[in-house]
């Protein structure tokens, strides 16, 4: 319940609750920031104070309640507000071991709410999934040209997010180029081919990304619109949508010699596993390199019918170093709503180290790339897009803002440009090697 400005008011447990159901309720199109923000002014006796050893103990009770402008009223501008007495609260009346500090700030924005990292009840997990708002269609042509009822199923594939296929592609394109013998040109067909499977494959990592987090995503900003954490669609309508990428996935695996069958069909541990990590160690993001960079070993295979480890074991080491790098930026957009959930991530981990780290990643890319080339006997053109990838890579670790999110995402999509100066240069290599004409020829 709610004390009208000027009043004091006690709840009881059972008010409490109920007090809690009927904001939900009212609250069913708010973000999920402002609602858990109200339950906390509102109720402060369900958020014990903090307490921090070895300082005088100062108690503060006081909270502030503020109501946004409703949805159907986006013109209101004012609202009520109502501090509650510090008699009035149960937690004004907690006592403090000595030597400890207490506080209890009731925040007044979402931003310093995330800041405090208390991880979320069960209950405030369901009023997230109910608040979520509907999924857009975003502006890509492609979710424009769909029929309305397919575009969830395109924005569970993230087809309107195409960097995840780029950064999945990738080491396919590398490995296909460096396994293609000298004097000769990478193949065109297996090149379109493992495009096609990244595209599915990227699809069904992320459908089965969204069914294990589909809660995780309503209660965290930048995921809660997500077609399964927004019930745009529901669990069995994305079981079914793997299961057809999956069958198309096949389709493409099986045009892939034997060992490469093997290969390909021993990934899907780690496409099925992977989301479990963030849950249980704070390397998710090593987990998603050694998904990612599957392509490093499964495209030399598919040309060369196995694996060189030579060639292929420090440029799969070089992808993975990479995604730590641009995934742990892109893992930064969400690091406040991470903890507060209880998800772990090299963003949590690393903090206000990163940079530091992504240089060592940078510099083990360097060094994966360099002995892959060796290995494979490549020309001064793979070193020179290896030293254009490295580069990239450096400006992003120069110039990237850890605390603003949209620079983070911006810097994130940048590094299809990275592995594609690395792909760009692998491919100059061949052409040179075999002649321009040998290349007209092929296309």
């Amino acid at each position: 319940m709610v004390a009208e400005p000027g009043t004091e008011s006690a709840s009881t447990p059972a008010t409490a609750s109920a007090g809690v159901r009927s904001h939900t309720l009212a609250l069913q199109r708010w973000p999920m920031s402002q609602l858990a923000l109200d339950v906390q002014t509102t109720q402060p006796h369900l958020y014990p104070p903090r307490w921090t050893l070895g300082a005088p103990a100062h108690f503060s009770t006081s909270s502030s309640l503020s109501f946004p402008s409703s949805p159907s009223s986006p013109s209101s501008s004012s609202s009520p507000s109502a501090s509650p007495s510090p008699s009035s609260s149960p937690s004004s009346t907690s006592s403090a071991p000595p030597g400890a500090t207490a506080s209890s700030s009731s925040p007044s924005s979402p931003s310093s709410f995330f800041q405090s990292h208390r991880r979320m009840t069960d209950a405030e997990v369901e009023a997230a999934i109910e608040a979520a708002p509907p999924t857009s269609g975003g502006s890509s042509l492609l979710m424009a040209a769909l029929p309305p009822r397919l575009v969830p199923y395109a924005q569970l594939m993230r087809l309107d997010k195409p960097i995840g296929t780029w950064l999945l592609a990738l080491p396919c394109i590398w490995s296909i180029g460096l396994a293609t013998p000298a004097g000769q040109l990478p193949s065109l067909y297996m090149m379109a081919l493992f495009g096609a499977g990244a595209v599915l494959l990227r699809g069904a990592g992320c459908t089965i990304n969204d069914l294990w987090d589909r809660r995780l995503d309503a209660a965290v900003e930048r995921t809660r619109s997500r077609p399964l954490a927004a019930g745009t669609l529901q669990p069995r309508d994305a079981v079914a949508l793997l299961v057809v990428q999956l069958s198309l996935g096949l389709v493409i695996l099986l045009q892939l010699n034997d060992y490469s069958k093997l290969l390909g069909a021993s990934s899907l541990a780690l496409v099925g596993t992977y989301p479990l990590m963030k849950r249980i160690t704070f390397w998710p993001q090593a987990f998603l390199g050694l998904t990612m960079n599957w392509g490093a070993l499964l495209g030399y295979s598919a040309v060369a019918g196995g694996v060189d480890w030579a060639v292929c074991l420090p440029l799969y080491g070089a992808g993975v170093a990479w995604t730590l790098v641009y995934d742990t930026i892109y893992a930064h957009q969400d690091k406040k709503d991470d903890a507060r959930v209880g998800v772990k991530s090299t963003a949590l981990l690393f903090g206000a180290a990163s940079k530091t780290y992504f240089a060592a990643f940078t510099a083990a890319t360097a060094a994966g790339l360099v002995a892959a080339g060796l290995a494979a006997g490549a020309g001064p053109s793979y070193y020179a897009g290896t030293a254009g990838m490295v580069g990239h890579m450096a400006w992003q670790i120069q110039n990237v803002d850890l605390e603003n999110g949209p620079d983070c995402a911006a810097k994130f999509g940048s590094n299809k440009w990275a592995g594609g100066i690395l792909a760009a240069g692998i491919l100059a290599d061949k052409v040179a090697a075999s002649g321009w004409h040998d290349w007209y020829e092929a296309m």
